[in-house]
């Protein structure tokens, strides 16, 4: 929790405070309340410039200056479009990583923040084995998405705004799975942030249930990822941190179907007129899709706006 505030005041002045709006019962078509944390108004459309900012403020103040070989990480989008934001701001190079099957929504913000883009062929696990590769070779430093303590304390700042933000007691879902919401870096963070005010719920595609695999076998496990979420929430095994966390506090997930998640992102831009990427509708889908859970309503996280309607 102390690294989490820490975080927070190195961040402050770089990352938004990004807004909740309240939704009536019914207006999402569950009788229930819903109070929606708009994080896809961050920076890039994503939390993950949290983490990233957070990891690279740690690393200047560890080098003393700016480290000359520059910064990589392995995304499936949107956290290399943070880490390439970042370093950018820092004015450092930046080599970003991402599986093959990368949408071009998120390659081209990548791009367009002037960050060196590697398409790898295979999956998370092999973008991040080739960046990986990058930093012990070029001597950049690698940002992990999401199983690194400097990336869960930036993420978790999100908790500590909701703590001012959501009345104690109210639930929290998080989307979750794969690759660093996704993996369980924000799940993680937000977690441990409001531990003992709110209940964190992880949400999972059921076509990618890394972290709800870790927690059944009480330690990361392989799984086979595809579906819909697959660029955002598609790794293969969830992180050590997340499975930690998850384990200690007796966290619960809860997993969604495709067409759920669907249905979520269209009631989204319908509704309200937000655009959200498949992981970023994640939560609300199993709020919709499970409000026997969450009878007095919940809270919702929302993050992930780099995609185009269809």
């Amino acid at each position: 929790m102390n690294d989490i505030a820490s975080a927070a005041r190195r961040i402050r002045n770089i990352v938004r405070r990004t807004p909740v709006i309240r939704v009536a019962a019914g207006e999402l078509d569950v009788p229930i309340p819903v109070t929606l944390k708009l994080e896809f108004l961050q920076h890039t459309g994503s939390f993950k410039v949290r983490g990233a900012s957070n990891a690279l403020a740690l690393l200047r103040a560890a080098e003393r200056g700016a480290p000359t070989a520059g910064v990589c990480c392995a995304s499936g989008g949107n956290h290399g479009a943070a880490v390439a934001w970042a370093a950018r701001e820092a004015g450092l190079p930046a080599t970003v990583f991402v599986p093959d099957f990368s949408p071009k929504a998120k390659t081209d913000v990548i791009e367009c923040f002037g960050a060196r883009l590697r398409r790898v062929e295979g999956f998370y696990a092999d973008a991040l084995a080739a960046s990986q590769d990058h930093a012990r070779h070029e001597g950049a430093f690698h940002i992990d998405a999401y199983d690194a303590p400097q990336t869960v304390a930036g993420q978790g700042t999100l908790g500590l705004e909701l703590a001012e933000q959501v009345p104690e007691g109210q639930p929290v879902l998080v989307g979750c799975g794969g690759g660093g919401l996704y993996a369980g870096g924000l799940y993680a963070g937000v977690a441990l942030a409001l531990d003992g005010r709110n209940r964190v719920t992880a949400a999972e595609p059921s076509s990618a249930p890394s972290l709800t695999a870790a927690l059944e076998a009480g330690k990361p496990v392989d799984v086979e990822v595809g579906g819909i979420a697959l660029d955002s929430l598609g790794a293969r095994r969830a992180g050590r941190i997340a499975t930690a966390v998850g384990l200690s506090l007796g966290m619960k997930t809860l997993t969604v179907a495709d067409e759920d998640i669907a249905a979520a992102r269209a009631l989204l831009w319908q509704r309200l007129r937000i655009v959200a990427e498949p992981g970023g509708a994640t939560a609300l889908a199993a709020l919709l899709a499970h409000p026997e859970h969450f009878p007095d309503g919940a809270t919702v996280v929302v993050s992930g706006a780099n995609t185009v309607l269809s």
